[in-house]
C-alpha cells in the first residue's frame, strides 16, 4: 500500500573544493544540510555534484543524502539518490530512496520524492511503500 507524506524543508548548500575542470563546463561540490517538517520530521545530510553549461539554464546534478528522524511517526534512516537536469530552464528531477538504505523502523522504506518551490519556500511529497526484508 502505497503512503504519501507532505510537508516543508528548509536547505543549506555549502560549496566545497572541487577538481579542476577539463572542458568548458562549470563543475561544482556542494554539502547539503536540511530540515524536514510535516509528516517527515528530521534532518537531511550530503554531498551534490554539479555541471552547469554555457547555455543559461541548462545544468545538471546528482547528490546522495542520508536523510534521519521520523516519517508518521517511524524512526530510523534512509538514503535519497538525486538526479536531476535542467535544460534551457525546464526541470527534470528525480528523488528516490537507495533500495535496502532503511535502518531501525524505516527498515524496508522504498519511494520517490517530488520537490516543489513556491514564493521562495520548499515543500515535498513522499510517495513510499515498505518492502519486506530479503
Amino acid at each position: 500500500m502505497t503512503k504519501h507524506a507532505r510537508g516543508t524543508f528548509q536547505v543549506k548548500l555549502t560549496p566545497k573544493a572541487a577538481g579542476e575542470p577539463e572542458g568548458r563546463e562549470k563543475l561544482g561540490r556542494m554539502s547539503i544540510d536540511k530540515r524536514f517538517q510535516g509528516d517527515l520530521e528530521g534532518t537531511g545530510k550530503g554531498e551534490m555534484l554539479t555541471a552547469g553549461t554555457d547555455v543559461e539554464g541548462s545544468a545538471g546534478y546528482v547528490a546522495i543524502e542520508r536523510v534521519t528522524g521520523t516519517l508518521h511517526g517511524r524512526s530510523g534512516s534512509f538514503v535519497l539518490q538525486h538526479s536531476g537536469t535542467m535544460t534551457r530552464g525546464a526541470p527534470q528531477l528525480t528523488i528516490t530512496v537507495v533500495p535496502d538504505s532503511g535502518t531501525g523502523q524505516l527498515a524496508g522504506l522504498a519511494g520517490e520524492l517530488a520537490i516543489r518551490i513556491a514564493d521562495g519556500k520548499h515543500f515535498y511529497d513522499f510517495e513510499y511503500t515498505f518492502r519486506q526484508a530479503p
